[in-house]
């Protein structure tokens, strides 16, 4: 007679009211570049975050088209990217206290960044999203996407991000 194991599974982590306006105040206000590019979120959640991006002048890169810059594209994805791995990271942690997680952020930067430009980017704004593939004790791999405000999928991004 073989002995049945059942595994349940752990519930899904829910991010207290203070760690999401810690991340969000860290990524829309006190990394300025951001708030240069107009990122603003629209989900933050341990697997997937989102935001996006209004077409403004000063994000032009081609004036005969009015296209975004793939500089604005890059580092877009880029900031969203690193926004995910903290997310991740404060999900791992949820032992600690917000305020414990927030400060886990200092020692995060980017290793490796690669950008695919599949269309234009031309409208009147932009959504991004990012996911954490892997998270290691040192390092975590992401995967990004750029999309147009009608659904279409213009840029693609993947990046390596150091986490201690």
């Amino acid at each position: 007679m073989t002995k049945s194991t059942t595994t349940h599974p752990s519930p899904p982590v829910v991010f207290e009211d203070e760690f999401i306006a810690g991340l969000t105040d860290l990524f829309e206000n006190k990394i300025v570049f951001n708030k240069v590019l107009g990122l603003k979120l629209t989900l933050l959640s341990p697997e997937r975050v989102r935001a996006r991006i209004d077409m403004r002048h000063e994000l032009v890169g081609h004036y005969s088209y009015n296209r975004v810059h793939g500089g604005v594209v890059s580092a877009a994805l880029d900031a969203l990217a690193g926004l995910a791995v903290m997310a991740a990271i404060g999900a791992r942690h949820m032992d600690e206290t917000p305020a414990q997680r927030l400060h886990r952020f200092a020692k995060l930067g980017t290793i490796d960044l690669r950008v695919d430009y599949l269309r234009p980017a031309i409208g009147a704004y932009f959504e991004l999203q990012a996911e954490v593939l892997r998270l290691g004790s040192r390092v975590a791999s992401t995967r990004m996407e750029f999309f147009g405000a009608d659904g279409k999928l213009l840029s693609t991004g993947a990046g390596a991000y150091i986490v201690s």
